[in-house]
């Protein structure tokens, strides 16, 4: 009887704290949406991007046209897969990294540290908040480049299915990621001024702005060390014709190598999570 009791107590307190964590997830959806500058510059920079790329070089022709003139595909379809990425990247990275130094600074994981809420539905909320809006967010990108510019989007389920194992698996990193870069601003005003830079230099060297293979060799060895670069390839295998895997570094998709990559960086993120995460900071 008191072990049947001893292991009852655990399994309710863990299904409690999954409750409450899957009814924050509304409530941090709610608050996301009603920040202006946040929606800006995490939910609807790529689509923002993806339509500058695709205007402001719609004159250049199709990319990837073989020498008979027929095949390429347009500018928009070649940035779409980037733009995904990059989306999956400030959905999870950028957007908790500067959203929980901002709660630490202006003391609200230190209220949230003295009420009965249990770590684990804080970050059930933050997490589904990230999925909720990097669902919606590739969503829109996938319509704008449908409706907006022609894109003809994967008709395999082959395609779909390496699409959803990469944007979950990506989105998990990043947002593990984010939580742990969380804790490296002095402040909640200094969040935005130390990440985003982070991120922009990632979005740059990682194959999102620029055709990854015209890097440097040595700049190509860097950016393969960080998650978006596999992110983007792993996309660029979804959205991109077969024939465009040459222009990759070693001339294929590599996705066994995407799967790793994110794989093992999502292990890293969630042992720093465990390491340096604190309900409020040492120098409080």
């Amino acid at each position: 009887m008191t072990t049947a009791i001893a292991t009852a107590v655990p399994a309710l307190a863990a299904g409690r704290s999954i409750r409450l964590g899957i009814s924050r997830i509304g409530y941090e959806v709610k608050v996301y949406f009603r920040q202006g500058d946040t929606v800006f510059f995490t939910f609807l920079f790529p689509v923002v991007m993806l339509t500058i790329f695709a205007v402001a070089f719609s004159s250049q022709g199709k990319m990837g046209v073989h020498p008979d003139g027929t095949g390429g595909i347009t500018i928009a379809a070649y940035y779409l897969p980037g733009m995904v990425a990059a989306g999956v990247l400030l959905s999870g990275l950028q957007n908790l990294a500067v959203d929980i130094a901002g709660e630490k600074s202006d003391g609200t994981l230190k209220r949230l540290s003295g009420t009965p809420l249990p770590m684990l539905s804080y970050f059930i909320g933050k997490f589904g908040r990230v999925f909720v809006t990097g669902v919606l967010q590739a969503a829109l990108l996938l319509l704008v480049a449908r409706v907006g510019f022609n894109v003809a989007l994967p008709a395999d389920a082959g395609s779909w299915l390496t699409f959803v194992w990469v944007f979950v698996l990506g989105i998990a990193t990043s947002a593990v990621l984010g939580i742990a870069l969380s804790g490296l601003p002095r402040s909640g005003k200094s969040a935005s001024a130390v990440i985003i830079p982070i991120v922009l230099v990632l979005q740059f060297i990682s194959g999102v702005y620029l055709q990854f293979t015209m890097l440097p060799t040595w700049l190509q060895n860097v950016a393969s060390v960080f998650p978006l670069k596999w992110m983007a390839q792993g996309m660029r295998a979804v959205f991109l014709p077969s024939d465009f895997a040459a222009a990759e570094q070693g001339a294929s998709w590599s996705l066994g190598w995407v799967a790793l990559v994110l794989a093992v960086w999502l292990v890293a993120g969630l042992i720093l999570c465990r390491v340096t995460f604190r309900w409020i900071r040492k120098d409080s």
